[in-house]
C-alpha cells in the first residue's frame, strides 16, 4: 500500500482523474487527489491553459505543496500532464519520495533525483507536447542521475489518452497503462 498525491492536468480536476483515484484506493492505496486550480473543471484544452493563466503557475505549486505538507515523506507523487510537471518539481521538496509517476508528461529535475528512485513514464507516441528530442534528454538525464526509469510509449492515441472525457482517449493504451502503473505500485517497498 502506498500514499499517493494524484496531480491533475491543465483540464482540472475531472471525473477521471477521480476515477482514476479510486482505482487505486480499491487496489489498497491511499490517494489524495487536490483540486489545484478551485474552480470547475474546463472542458477543452484552451479553457484549460486558461484557467492555468488565470491561477498562475506559482499558486498551483503553493497549493500542490499544500496539499502535500501533512502527508508522509515516502508518497509518491504522481500527475498527469502538468500534474506531472508540478509532481517533478516537488521531487527536490520530497527527497524521501517513493516514487514519482509520470503520465502523460515528463517532470523531476534529475538533480533531484535520489539513486535508486523509481520512476515511471507513460506518453503518446508520439505525443504533441512532448517532442522526442526533449523525451530523450530527459531520459538520459534522468538514467545518469540513479533513477530506476521505467518509460511506456503507446503509438496511436492522443497526449491525454487515458481520460474518457477528452477525443485523445484510447481504451487499450489506458487499460495497458492501469496495468503497468498497479505493477510499479505493488512492487514499491512497503511505506
Amino acid at each position: 500500500m502506498a500514499d499517493i498525491v494524484l496531480l491533475h492536468s491543465v483540464f482540472g480536476l475531472r471525473p477521471a482523474v477521480l476515477a482514476d483515484a479510486e482505482r487505486l484506493r480499491a487496489a489498497g492505496n491511499r490517494v489524495l487527489t487536490p483540486d489545484l486550480y478551485g474552480v470547475p473543471a474546463a472542458t477543452t484544452v484552451e479553457e484549460g491553459f486558461a484557467l492555468l493563466e488565470k491561477v498562475g503557475q506559482d499558486e498551483v505549486l503553493r497549493r500542490a505543496r499544500a496539499a502535500l505538507a501533512p502527508l508522509p515523506p515516502q508518497t509518491v507523487l504522481a500527475g498527469y500532464s502538468m500534474g506531472a510537471g508540478v509532481a517533478g518539481a516537488l521531487l527536490a521538496e520530497r527527497p524521501a519520495a517513493a516514487a514519482l509517476l509520470l503520465l502523460h508528461g515528463t517532470g523531476g529535475d534529475p538533480a533531484a533525483v535520489r539513486p535508486g528512485l523509481p520512476v515511471q513514464l507513460h506518453l503518446a507516441d508520439p505525443d504533441e507536447y512532448e517532442p522526442q528530442p526533449e523525451i530523450d534528454e530527459w531520459e538520459r538525464a534522468m538514467t545518469a542521475a540513479g533513477a530506476r526509469l521505467g518509460v511506456f510509449r503507446y503509438p496511436g492515441p492522443g497526449h491525454l489518452f487515458t481520460d474518457p472525457g477528452v477525443p485523445d482517449h484510447d481504451p487499450d493504451a489506458t487499460a495497458l497503462t492501469w496495468e503497468r502503473v498497479e505493477a510499479f505500485l505493488a512492487a514499491l517497498p512497503a511505506g
